[in-house]
């Protein structure tokens, strides 16, 4: 046992050293986050405000400068243009000018009174992110001016209301009461990360030595086949720990998103996950004969978590297939059990299908490990 602990030792040193004598890419691994996390917090956003609006007022009387008015106060709608017909804004829309247009036609006033008013919203259905946050916002606002006016006729013909009892509805948003996008992205940001480096790492771990020819040299030492990839895979772990601990060190601290739950379950299943990334990594080195082949299965990868893994996208509007592929990627339980712990702060009671999975899928990882682990030159 202790030759064996002496020849780790020493294989974990040498892989050590060749990580940080590589500076550039050793920056890079904590440089890239931060300028990723910066990029979600002060440029991009879920919820898109300040919609570049076009405006056709047909009616130009008090009740379409107030609907007007308060469709500008939301912060949704930014007027840019004031045209005559439905056609122009079209136009302006396809030429990207604006994103939105509002119609209010010449009678609006009129059937605002008899309770008929209607105004068309126009927007821009090839940007699905404006259509949404456009759509939902005039929604509301429609609703929020219509039970004004409502108010104001029952005034008006000396009724105070009593005997009409409208639907209304209350809203209570959990963990998240600000609806800020960083408290959704962060956690999500922090899985994909991690699952980035470790997987290429791993898939380039044997690959690189195999193509460089110091696979020989390696092999030649007293060390096992299974020593020489835990060796090679204990530094890069300990980075992305590292990388890990900066990235939600920098999102509280900076960004004031906080850890609601346990840091001991986090600390504990993101190494359960590490090691489940490894196995992904391990597979890719053992399918690829090139580093450029690793690089591009480590791309693609990567692509289909970013996609349908819940990272931005919900998964429960995904087709069965795309669910199925999802669930292939351990950064899908993965998602689901830090925005757990660090959103909503919950314990592993609420965690156990995801935290079984990742077992599960460790032990898978490690079975790769197994395989892959025999001293031949491929």
């Amino acid at each position: 046992m202790h030759k064996v602990f002496q020849r780790l030792r020493a294989l974990i040193y040498k892989e050590a050293v060749q990580i940080l004598r590589d500076r550039r890419t050793l920056s890079l691994l904590f440089l890239l986050p931060a300028i990723e996390l910066f990029l979600f917090a002060y440029a991009v956003s879920l919820t898109v405000t300040h919609l570049p609006t076009a405006l056709v007022d047909q009616s130009k009387d008090v009740s379409s400068r107030q609907f007007t008015l308060a469709l500008s106060n939301s912060r949704y709608f930014d007027f840019k243009l004031n045209l005559q017909n439905e056609q122009q804004v079209i136009d302006a829309i396809n030429a990207g000018t604006v994103k939105a247009g509002v119609v209010i036609p010449p009678n609006f006033a009129e059937d605002v009174t008899r309770g008929q008013g209607n105004a068309l919203i126009i927007l821009d259905g090839s940007d699905n992110f404006s259509v949404t946050s456009g759509y939902n916002a005039a929604s509301a606002i429609a609703q929020k001016y219509s039970l004004q006016l409502t108010s104001q006729t029952l005034q008006r013909f000396g009724s105070d209301g009593s005997d009409i009892l409208p639907i209304t509805t209350s809203t209570r948003v959990l963990y998240n009461p600000d609806i800020r996008d960083l408290v959704f992205i962060l956690p999500g940001l922090v899985a994909l990360i991690i699952q980035n480096i470790i997987v290429a790492y791993s898939a380039l771990a044997m690959v690189r030595e195999r193509e460089t020819g110091t696979l020989e040299q390696l092999i030649s030492t007293p060390a096992r086949p299974i020593e020489l990839i835990i060796g090679k895979l204990i530094p890069a772990t300990i980075v992305v720990i590292l990388d890990m601990v900066f990235v939600l060190v920098l999102g509280v601290f900076w960004f004031g998103v906080p850890i609601q739950g346990s840091i001991f379950n986090l600390a504990i299943l993101s190494l359960l996950f590490i090691l489940s990334a490894m196995g992904l990594g391990l597979l890719i080195s053992s399918v690829a004969k090139t580093q450029k082949q690793a690089q591009q299965l480590s791309a693609f990868v990567n692509v289909l978590t970013m996609l349908l893994t819940g990272f931005i996208f919900p998964r429960t509007t995904m087709p069965l297939w795309t669910r199925i592929v999802g669930d292939v990627i351990p950064v899908t339980y993965y998602l689901r059990i830090i925005r757990g712990i660090v959103t909503k702060g919950v314990g592993l009671t609420y965690l156990g299908t995801d935290t079984l999975a990742l077992i599960i899928y460790s032990g898978l990882a490690l079975m790769t490990i197994a395989l892959i682990s025999k001293k031949r030159l491929d």
